[in-house]
């Protein structure tokens, strides 16, 4: 097990939790709590070792797309493809917006 750490810039400010996914399918689950900081931190634990530039890449992208909220996020990856984590993090990200 590999446990990530990484932090960005936030451009927008949302309130609320969220959960998304369950880590026991065999997939991964995002959990995220805004606040009112200026960074988004999220930290990772993925049975998938070496894979900081993969998750590096993944929020970068987001970042480009529609900018990333304040908060904390946990996610608990145990081999999810890149498609399945993106989804699940933009559900989190949804679901706080609509709360």
């Amino acid at each position: 097990m590999e446990h990530i750490t990484l932090s960005f810039p936030a451009s927008r400010a949302l309130s609320g939790k969220a959960l998304a996914g369950v880590v026991g399918s065999g997939d991964m689950e995002v959990l995220f709590t805004a606040d009112a900081a200026s960074t988004l931190t999220v930290d990772i634990t993925t049975s998938v070792d070496n894979s900081t530039a993969r998750w590096t890449a993944l929020f970068e992208r987001l970042t480009l797309q529609k900018g990333l909220p304040s908060g904390q996020m946990i996610i608990h990856d145990f081999g999810a493809t890149p498609g399945v984590a993106r989804i699940r993090i933009e559900q989190v990200f949804e679901e706080v917006e609509h709360a």
